[in-house]
């Protein structure tokens, strides 16, 4: 658990405090929905008051009974949205025998399972609840003899729940609740088959809650395969990004990009910065051409074993390392408090990632910015970007650095081809190609076009 000892050792969690309001409002805000004095609490030691959108909607439904699909983004309280009545749920009901599992929540990503185990553990401060938490990558010994307990809460990723399963080292019989966050995550990464299998295993009389940052059709389909006449709560209506971040567009040539990203860093050095990269081979070289130039970086993808991984995070963590270079997978989950700056190195390839990426700071009304370093070959990306946030991002050019192929403010409407007198002459005189005479099952031009006749 050392991933996070660091932010424990400063109180809970950022996730859980990103949603603090600014304003104290009264202590016994979150008592309408009913909830124990132990709840309470933990959630007055937290210093939350307030209860957001989506824990607005979602904890009634959920203490009723309901199963619920979810639609919240990164840093909505989303966490606690589930994670509340639930325990009010388990709080009082018989204590979970060896092996067994009352409560499963499977996360993508053994970073996102740390936290909400984390966020869990803050929770439950004045309960008697068992919570573990497992992922691959590590030793399994030490998870199986964790798992003999038993467990009230257990948070997972798919591959490792799946194996200690199939091991009879996790029992389903006595599973009431099951909670899929980040499910367009999990579908992205490929545990599709996984969940399948999971699921499967589980009783079929049970309250499913699934949480996702975006309701594409897989996880429709998902949501009719494992949900039974689930309540709809969404809290996103245009993904747009908070009004404490400012963002910034740096249009630059593609073959300048690390260089205008030492550029930007060495300008106004920050503590901490958290740079994205598309692929894993481009947080390797970004980061070590930032360690050539004298800037401490670290590179965080899924190609790292956990060890180092958690090596990385935790020199971050502490300022050992000023930047951070990592890829979507491998950032999913991590939490920095009051993190000053994001920068795009690629801008993401799916539009819903810049939001995820850019949340990362102005967190818990803490001003924020986000730079992104763009080429013309990103156009496609950064219109479905601005489409899905409804809203330009400003362009800022910086001196010595401006493209010789700029990015274009807009698509520009494809131009009807014209032909001079010569060129018709032409086509009228040209020979008959295959393109013209019936090919019936012939594909030597796959792009030849047959003439009406």
């Amino acid at each position: 658990m050392s991933l996070f000892a660091a932010s424990f050792s400063k109180g809970f969690s950022s996730e859980a405090q990103a949603y603090l309001t600014k304003v104290i409002q009264s202590s016994m805000t979150f008592s309408k929905f009913g909830l124990d004095q132990e709840i309470l609490s933990a959630l007055d030691t937290l210093e939350l008051t307030a209860p957001t959108s989506i824990q607005e909607q979602a904890i009634p439904e959920i203490l009723q009974g309901h199963d619920l699909i979810a639609t919240a983004q990164t840093g909505s309280g989303k966490t606690a949205a589930f994670c509340l009545p639930i325990l009010q749920a388990l709080k009082d009901g018989e204590k979970a025998k060896p092996n067994h599992v009352r409560c499963l929540i499977i996360a993508p990503t053994r970073e996102l399972a740390i936290q909400l185990n984390a966020n869990i553990k803050a929770f439950n401060e004045h309960l008697t609840l068992r919570h573990q938490v497992i992922f691959g990558g590590v030793r399994v010994l030490p998870q199986r003899k964790y798992l003999k307990r038993g467990s009230d809460i257990l948070v997972a990723t798919p591959g490792r729940l799946l194996d200690l399963h199939q091991r009879g080292d996790i029992l389903f019989d006595s599973l009431t609740h099951l909670v899929l966050d980040e499910a367009d995550r999990l579908l992205d990464l490929g545990f599709a088959k996984e969940l399948d299998q999971i699921i499967q295993a589980l009783p079929k009389q049970r309250q499913t809650l699934l949480f996702s940052a975006t309701f594409a059709p897989p996880i429709k389909k998902l949501a009719k395969k494992i949900l039974n006449q689930p309540k709809d709560v969404t809290t996103i209506q245009k993904a747009a990004a908070k009004p404490n971040i400012n963002q910034w567009l740096h249009p630059v040539d593609k073959k300048r990009k690390t260089e205008l990203l030492l550029e930007l860093l060495n300008r106004k050095p920050h503590a901490q910065v958290i740079v994205f990269t598309n692929t894993k081979k481009n947080a390797d070289l970004v980061a070590q051409a930032l360690n050539q130039d004298g800037i401490s970086a670290g590179a965080l993808h899924s190609d790292r074993t956990q060890d180092e991984r958690i090596h990385v995070f935790d020199q971050f963590k502490n300022n050992e390392i000023s930047i951070l270079v990592a890829t979507d997978v491998a950032a999913r989950g991590i939490d920095i408090q009051n993190l000053p700056l994001v920068i795009n190195y690629d801008l993401p390839k799916v539009s819903e990632d810049y939001i995820h990426r850019i949340g990362r700071t102005g967190r818990a009304g803490h001003a924020g910015q986000a730079f992104s370093i763009a080429s013309a070959d990103e156009f496609d990306a950064l219109l479905d970007i601005e489409a899905l946030t409804g809203k330009k991002i400003t362009r800022k050019y910086i001196d010595g650095f401006h493209p010789d192929h700029d990015i274009p403010l807009q698509r520009k409407a494809k131009a009807k081809p014209t032909k001079s007198k010569k060129d018709a002459k032409k086509t009228a005189e040209k020979k008959p190609t295959l393109a013209d005479k019936p090919n019936d099952g012939l594909r030597s031009n796959p792009f030849a076009v047959r003439k009406k006749k």
